[in-house]
């Protein structure tokens, strides 16, 4: 029988991103994700709780953040910024400093943030993009 290869994840995070995503979710129950193509605190990946950004035909659901300890967190992207980022890798980190004022991690003294690689051709393939 053969099956359709597997789509390579679009989004992923690094064990400092898990363990933060753990204690927002402690706090503020299941959360999400949204990176929008704007100026300022829109380019960066912003936290919200679970359905408090509103997503629309505007937006695209690259996948879910996955982490022992922690519920599935869906990421999305504004449609335009996908443009320019469709061919590449997300990976969602933190760094030391003031997250914007309207992510969960603002308090924190953490904020997210966005490393990026290409996608190999194995992955493009997959997603139906080469």
């Amino acid at each position: 029988m053969n099956r359709a290869p597997r789509q390579a994840p679009r989004v992923g995070l690094t064990r400092a991103a898990a363990d933060l995503l753990r204690t927002l979710q402690s706090e503020h129950g299941p959360l999400m994700f949204h990176q929008s193509g704007g100026c300022c605190d829109g380019s960066a990946p912003m936290c919200y709780p679970a359905g408090e950004f509103l997503t629309g035909d505007s937006d695209i659901h690259l996948g879910d953040l996955e982490a022992d300890g922690i519920d599935p967190v869906p990421f999305w992207m504004a449609r335009d910024q996908y443009a320019y980022w469709r061919h590449t890798h997300l990976t969602v980190d933190t760094v030391p400093g003031r997250g914007s004022g309207f992510s969960l991690e603002a308090p924190t003294g953490l904020r997210f943030l966005i490393r990026s690689r290409l996608l190999t051709d194995e992955e493009l393939a997959s997603l139906g993009l080469l």
